[in-house]
């Protein structure tokens, strides 16, 4: 096992120059060959940059943030998209500035002139020498560097789906779904759209399996903690080849020492979980790679 894990590794991993640096890289030459990639196998640990990550005193949903990760590891990165109010896409995921940056209010009362002007803060309200990053730069800088999974804030689906047909991004770009009827949606505007969808609980399961939505077009994210009934999940999924995601978020990441977080990552991959996202995926990586 360990073994083929690592001849796995070694296979999908490439790395880039980026500022000097030696990144992990994660390229795909066509949306086949990515789905491949995400096609579960027993062997295959995968980290989730939540956000990118709140590591080393950089801040979240930033460029900055995701190239320090790809520095430590390969990675895929969860991130937030949201509208100015002259509706240019933009990463934050509070609907306010306050949190994130050295501005106030709500994004959508300012326009990206405004906001590009801003500098972005890390996890304890330090303001970096970061600025705000677009969805669009982003999207240009992640491909041949890692897979982006776009959440669901305030832009419409059909705007979302514009942005990828602009870049024809299918190959590293995702979409958050949390029903069938916006899987239905993306999958419509293009058949090669891949998704991250939220089923948590067994009545989602069966409203899936209802609406005829194909099983290669996902991963599976089943919630945040570890719990006896993600067993049926994992099996259930697993067989189709579908890979299932925790999410350490909200839960195990918020653990006080980084010995009870590593005990709790490896935990959530002998459950059964191939891919695990976390605010800290510097840490997870270093989990990953004691495999």
């Amino acid at each position: 096992m360990r073994r083929t894990f690592f001849a796995f590794f070694l296979f999908v991993s490439s790395y880039s120059i980026v500022v000097g640096q030696k990144i992990h890289s994660l390229a795909f030459a066509s949306p086949q060959a990515m789905r491949d990639y995400f096609t579960y196998a027993s062997d295959k640990k995968i980290v989730s940059g939540h956000r990118g990550t709140i590591e080393a005193g950089l801040p979240e949903n930033s460029i900055a943030a995701f190239e320090a990760v790809l520095q430590k590891t390969t990675a895929i990165f969860e991130i937030d998209p949201r509208y100015t109010k002259d509706s240019v896409a933009i990463l934050m995921h509070d609907a306010t500035l306050d949190r994130t940056t050295n501005g106030k209010g709500k994004i959508a009362d300012y326009t990206w002139d405004e906001l590009r002007k801003l500098k972005l803060k890390d996890q304890a309200g330090n303001v970096t020498n970061y600025g705000i990053n677009t969805l669009d730069e982003v999207i240009k800088w992640a491909k041949g560097k890692t897979i982006l999974n776009l959440d669901k804030k305030d832009l419409p689906l059909a705007a979302t789906a514009a942005i990828l047909k602009k870049y024809n991004a299918y190959s590293w770009v995702w979409v958050t779904v949390h029903n069938t009827e916006q899987a239905a949606f993306y999958l419509a505007q293009n058949p090669e759209q891949y998704m991250s969808m939220h089923i948590k609980d067994q009545a989602a399961l069966e409203k899936f399996k209802s609406a005829g939505l194909p099983y290669d077009r996902m991963i599976v994210y089943i919630g945040p903690e570890l719990k006896d009934s993600n067993q049926a999940m994992y099996q259930f999924f697993n067989r189709k080849g579908v890979m299932c995601m925790i999410s350490a978020a909200p839960t195990y990441d918020k653990l006080k020492t980084k010995a009870e977080r590593a005990e709790k990552y490896k935990a959530i991959f002998a459950e059964g979980a191939s891919i695990l996202e976390s605010d800290l995926p510097m840490e997870v990586g270093e989990v990953i790679d004691s495999f």
